[in-house]
């Protein structure tokens, strides 16, 4: 429980599948959690569930942001508030579109890193940032121009705010999952002609689930990582090492 205890997470895009299990083992493990996402009626059912806070706000809007988190007393943030955009080519991709999911995924990370980093820096206590990021952003994957420019921007961010946020004892991470079969991905990565071929270069040869992803998340939030910041973490079964 000691880990936990610090002070209060953030954790954004709580009403998707990621964020939710996120939240659910944070709370399990003693965590004061603040949920945070879109869908209000989602976030309710999560703070019925399991006791956390919820604190909707809109991650592209940066007086909703300031809103919500000025003057909020906050330990640990998880950015993993996102918007998958579309699968296009650099030849076909809509720029409007582009300009969406930048504007969410690193934008919006920024911004909630900036008023958050702030609190922390205020309290003198330290502190954990949690980028969640995507294997996208590592390699090239066909289709994903603006998602993974996006979250590629997102580790440039989680790196540099690693350095400058060092010197307050707070520590910046970033986690790279694989795909988790959710419907909202099943339209694409389920498809037998994308599915085969990707899994079949996949060393553990299986899609990852929400508690695979939420677990290394909060490692990375405990005292177990203390000396860790400013690293890329793949959680893809061991798809970009080879």
């Amino acid at each position: 429980m000691a880990d936990y205890d610090k002070g209060a997470i953030l954790v954004t895009g709580a009403s998707g599948g990621i964020g939710g299990a996120t939240v659910r083992l944070l709370v399990e493990r003693g965590a004061d959690v603040i949920a945070s996402g879109q869908n209000e009626a989602k976030l309710a059912e999560l703070a019925a569930e399991t006791g956390c806070r919820a604190l909707p706000f809109d991650l592209t809007s940066e007086d909703s942001v300031k809103a919500a988190l000025d003057g909020l007393d906050l330990w640990g943030v998880v950015n993993c508030g996102g918007f998958g955009g579309e699968i296009a080519t650099p030849m076909d991709t809509d720029i409007d579109v582009f300009d969406k999911v930048i504007a969410t995924n690193a934008r919006g990370a920024l911004l909630v890193t900036k008023y958050a980093a702030a609190s922390m820096i205020r309290l003198g206590q330290g502190g954990a940032i949690v980028n969640v990021s995507s294997q996208a952003s590592l390699v090239a994957l066909k289709g994903h121009i603006s998602y993974g420019s996006s979250k590629a921007a997102l580790d440039n961010i989680t790196r540099v705010s690693a350095l400058e946020l060092g010197q307050y004892g707070i520590r910046v991470n970033g986690v790279h999952p694989t795909v988790v079969m959710t419907p909202m991905s099943a339209w694409y990565w389920g498809r037998p002609e994308i599915e085969g071929p990707f899994l079949s270069q996949m060393p553990l040869g299986r899609w990852a689930t929400e508690a695979e992803i939420a677990a290394p998340i909060a490692f990375l939030l405990s005292d177990g990582a203390s000396m860790i910041s400013g690293v890329s973490l793949p959680i893809d079964g061991g798809f970009t090492a080879v």
